[in-house]
């Protein structure tokens, strides 16, 4: 049972995925796309019901801010659809999905400042005041709402503890130097998962759906030597602060284990696409990591016959370090360190944990604040492997249109090892991206497309296909037949590819035809893709990152093959640039 039971999870949220896959394709209406922006925060929420309850290791609290920021959404789409308000809705949510998930309503206010309205790019004239009264309102009701359905009992239960001595405090800070190393181990070791699960999935061909179901099984295997790192809600948290009576503890070096495992536990869950959020996970590594420290600590000074003998430090138990590993690996991991203070503050209500937990913390976000980092929503939305597509990310081919692009590419990439949004997606709950995603349904490619752009036959000289592209300042030709109809992209990807074959060192470069070098296009890409005028940004978004492109041409028509007269181009630039031209013709109007 312990191994088919998260199996079983991972097969039903294998198919929730698929579905919310397909709901992600370009659709025509609004309606049909409202209909769809609703079904998505509902079949997450339902497989990250699946994920928790069959066992796998993630928590609920990342799920639960999205809720809360899917119901805001909907609200201002309703009633009032200004960024501002849009913005103030979305901070409130995020605040009732802490309040009611850790039951701590001053946590939940400072969680959405710290993850909504400080990385929030929108404009200063919010009011300030405005959104500070609903997000404290939002938390407060929401954390009354689960004290009724719930209890008032706290997420987990506070053990017995003390503090000694104030001369402790730098075991703390070398605490937080730990939990922040662990915090880096966690954040590293799931984007190498995450990129692997993408590589592996490239070069076998394994659909989407099939990956949950192996990360259920791997949680599983792992849980039979520890069941411990399989969520319990956070019984097992209670189990490592040995606030549980007559249950007896776990020694220094099975915590460490645990950490260890749960690590890899966590970013396999997360990477193979099963639904959960990294609070959950962070709070029992940390209580791990704390509690071995702890003891480890506790041995080495306080003992009748100690390693080191300090008389004049005293060594509280391991319990406080527990709950301070807690919030400071919270906060290494998921950059909010008001909120993991807070949190920790408001579930023990004593003041005496407030300065070692403020050097743990601190010392903590600091050791990860220079690795992990919050990317571009926009950027961030269209890499997440659970929720869209299999993203492309070649090299310089046909399909990837220069350098410069592939070096854009490559660079998504680099940031995607080190993303904060990929390890909690709760933390990037703003609405920029629906903002633009708003923008893009409602511009057209005739509006952003360039209208300056290079043609050339099978017959032209490449030479001559290389200037005139210098001097349109194109990295990209349209290569078309004799009745100006589309056959392909010659980009400059591909002719210095060419260049490398024997076919191009055989001959003289400016007797090679634009002919030679099209069946490396065929080769490299097979079927290319086109966009018409009528069609929106939108669409040809979903377009470029479906299929690993970055520019696509612009037809009249369909006639075949996705063939058809040329009118235009349309890259990536484009399209932000009409994005940003249409924002400041709202603002201004």
């Amino acid at each position: 049972r312990v191994i088919l039971v998260p199996v079983c999870g991972g097969l039903i949220v294998g198919m929730l995925n698929l579905l919310r896959g397909a709901l992600e394709g370009p659709t025509e209406g609004n309606l049909i796309s409202n209909v769809k922006a609703a079904l998505e925060p509902i079949l997450k929420t339902v497989a990250a019901c699946v994920t928790l309850g069959t066992g796998n290791s993630l928590g609920p609290e990342g799920p639960s801010v999205e809720i809360g920021a899917s119901i805001a959404k909907g609200v201002s789409f309703l009633y009032d659809r200004s960024a501002q308000s849009k913005l103030s809705l979305v901070a409130a949510g995020s605040a009732a999905g802490i309040s009611s998930g850790f039951n701590a309503a001053v946590s939940g206010c400072f969680f959405a400042v710290e993850s909504v309205l400080w990385p929030s790019p929108e404009e200063s004239s919010l009011s300030l005041s405005n959104t500070t009264s609903m997000v404290i309102l939002s938390a407060v009701i929401s954390s009354v709402v689960s004290e009724i359905g719930l209890g008032s009992e706290p997420a987990f239960t506070v053990p017995e503890y003390d503090f000694r001595s104030p001369s402790e405090l730098p075991l703390y800070l070398l605490l937080g130097i730990l939990c922040g190393l662990v915090s880096l181990t966690l954040s590293r070791c799931t984007s190498f998962m995450l990129v692997t699960v993408d590589n592996v999935h490239k070069i076998t061909g394994i659909p989407k759906a099939i990956f949950p179901i192996l990360g259920g099984l791997a949680v599983g295997l792992m849980a039979l030597a520890y069941p411990e790192i399989l969520y319990w809600g956070f019984e097992n948290v209670d189990i490592l602060l040995e606030s549980r009576p007559f249950v007896k503890g776990l020694s220094a070096d099975l915590l460490f284990q645990l950490v260890a495992v749960k690590i890899v536990a966590t970013s396999i869950c997360r990477a193979s696409g099963l639904v959960g959020g990294y609070y959950a996970p962070s709070l029992f590594i940390g209580a791990a990591t704390g509690m071995a420290y702890g003891k480890f600590v506790s041995f080495a000074i306080s003992q009748s016959n100690p390693m080191f003998h300090l008389s004049f430090l005293e060594v509280a138990s391991p319990q406080a370090y527990g709950l301070v590993g807690m919030a400071a690996t919270l906060a290494g991991v998921c950059q909010v360190p008001l909120t993991a203070v807070l949190l920790l503050f408001e579930l023990t209500q004593d003041y005496r944990i407030v300065l070692p937990l403020l050097g743990a913390v601190g010392l903590s976000s600091w050791v990860t604040s220079g690795k992990t980092r919050r990317m571009d929503v926009g950027v961030t939305k269209k890499l997440k492997g659970e929720n869209t597509p299999a993203i492309q990310h070649p090299g310089i081919s046909s399909c990837e249109p220069n350098a410069l692009s592939s070096t854009y590419s490559l660079a998504e990439k680099m940031s995607y090892t080190s993303n904060l949004c990929e390890l909690e997606s709760s933390l990037c709950v703003d609405n920029s991206t629906d903002n633009t995603e708003e923008l893009e349904k409602q511009i057209l490619v005739s509006q952003a497309m360039r209208t300056r752009y290079v043609t050339v036959l099978m017959s032209t000289l490449l030479t001559e296909a290389v200037t005139l592209m210098l001097t349109e300042k194109q990295s990209c030709a349209m290569i078309v037949d004799d009745d100006n109809l589309l056959i392909g992209l010659l980009t400059l990807g591909d002719i210095q590819e060419f260049s490398k074959s024997s076919k191009a060192r055989s001959k003289r470069p400016e007797d090679i035809l634009v002919s030679e070098v099209y069946p490396l296009i065929v080769e490299k890409c097979g079927v290319f893709w086109t966009v018409t005028p009528s069609m929106n940004l939108l669409s040809a978004q979903t377009i470029m990152n479906k299929y690993g492109v970055n520019q696509l041409p612009v037809i009249s028509e369909y006639i075949e093959d996705h063939r058809g007269l040329p009118v235009g181009l349309l890259d990536r630039e484009c399209i932000s640039v009409a994005c940003v031209c249409f924002h400041q013709l709202s603002i201004l109007r």
